[in-house]
């Protein structure tokens, strides 16, 4: 059975479901669609929306923040607007040694576009990028 006829939906792993609310609600603006447990923890996930549908479901697990990798990304069309209001909101973005980044941390994307990174109080990786 072919999986690319499904939906597809990220899932990050928490410490701390309470921490990571502040962060995904009061930092990243995301609308919680559903609440519901996480193994033996009632209310210990919360199910967001972005771009009209279900997309991320954070949980919480001593699995958290294991990852070095970019778990998720937003794809934009204003990346300075985005990383802007971010910013503004106190999130922080990553700089890698290895790239050039702008004042706002945005670094160009090989092949075209721009990308900057950032992280939950967990130390998980997104990014949000741009093609221009």
């Amino acid at each position: 059975m072919p999986l690319n006829t499904y939906h597809l939906r990220a899932s990050i792993a928490v410490s701390d479901i309470q921490r990571a609310v502040a962060f995904y609600e009061g930092r990243l603006g995301l609308r919680p669609l559903r609440s519901g447990p996480s193994a033996d923890i009632a209310g210990g996930s919360r199910v967001y929306g972005s771009g009209g549908v279900a997309a991320l479901n954070v949980y919480q697990s001593v699995t958290a923040g294991k990852s070095p990798a970019t778990l998720a990304t937003w794809y934009v069309d204003d990346i300075e607007r985005i990383v802007d209001e971010l910013a503004s909101a106190g999130v922080g973005f990553i700089r890698y040694d290895q790239l050039d980044h702008d004042a706002r941390g945005i670094t160009a994307r090989t092949g075209g576009g721009r990308i900057a990174w950032f992280q939950d109080p967990d130390g998980n990786t997104f990014a949000v990028e741009s093609d221009v």
